[in-house]
């Protein structure tokens, strides 16, 4: 691995270090000594301090406006951000049980970002693709490496899952090259099948940004506006900010105008 310069220094990022696994003892131990410090001050040292005295439990608040996008931010404590990954991480999770004879119940919507996406943009295959009920990530990289969904590998799917997200965001090649182990030109290569084969996200894409140029915002599907004005700005890495913008509030958007209602 190639080490990477900061301003201060080499860089010592957790992508880094992950990178040299193995190479030397002391990596592991860094990397562990940082997974159990941040468990320790984020949650158990910060979470008992936060227990509502009459109640004798932790109380979050749901913010309904405080991000761009209008998803539900958590705060005071973040209940949105409890580890679920790793043996430690589960541990501080079973801290949250429900009172004596009620029950914790959890629900989630199936890749509403995506489907999401395959409304907005109407793409055939993309909308085929869960009208049939299949796993998306398998059939984007069936779509991609060309061979039948039974034939798709756990690598295979890995790559088309970072590929799928990364549309959302507006990922570029460089971004897809840092995801993964592709190369800038696999990357770019990737990404150009991509909207090979998913023709109808690429001009949703291309018209959401004029969209933004033209009015000066963006919307969801029940009508939540963003202002990207930022969009005609003559600075290039401000006004490709604001294009990311304005691909990915529709989409996150609308995910989260779903959702409220149906926690309504």
């Amino acid at each position: 691995p190639s080490a990477r310069k900061t301003k201060s220094g080499y860089s010592t990022g957790a992508s880094v270090l992950e990178e040299l696994r193995g190479v030397h003892p002391i990596i592991e131990f860094i990397l562990e000594y940082r997974q159990l410090a941040k468990l320790k001050s984020t949650y158990i040292d910060a979470l008992p301090s936060l227990i509502n005295s009459k109640t004798g439990r932790v109380h979050t608040s749901f913010n309904q406006t405080r991000t761009s996008t209008g998803r539900l931010s958590s705060s005071e404590p973040n209940l949105q951000n409890i580890p679920v990954r790793g043996e430690l991480g589960k541990e501080v999770r079973q801290a949250f049980i429900a009172p004596p004879g009620s029950l914790l119940m959890a629900g989630d919507y199936s890749q509403i970002d995506l489907r999401a996406l395959a409304h907005l943009s109407q793409d055939p295959s993309l909308l085929a693709a869960f009208h049939n009920d299949e796993d998306i990530h398998s059939a984007t990289a069936a779509q991609l490496f060309g061979v039948d969904a039974s034939q798709v590998t756990p690598d295979m799917r890995r790559l088309a899952k970072t590929v799928n997200f990364g549309v959302i965001y507006g990922m570029s090649d460089y971004g897809l090259e840092q995801a993964t182990e592709l190369s800038r030109e696999e990357a770019s290569r990737f990404i150009a099948d991509y909207f090979d084969k998913y023709p109808g996200v690429k001009q949703y894409l291309e018209s959401t940004k004029e969209q933004a140029r033209e009015l000066g915002y963006v919307q969801t599907l029940l009508g939540r506006r963003r202002s990207i004005l930022e969009i005609g700005s003559s600075n290039r890495q401000v006004r490709e900010a604001a294009e990311r913008m304005a691909i990915n509030m529709p989409v996150q958007g609308t995910s989260a105008d779903i959702i409220k209602v149906a926690m309504i």
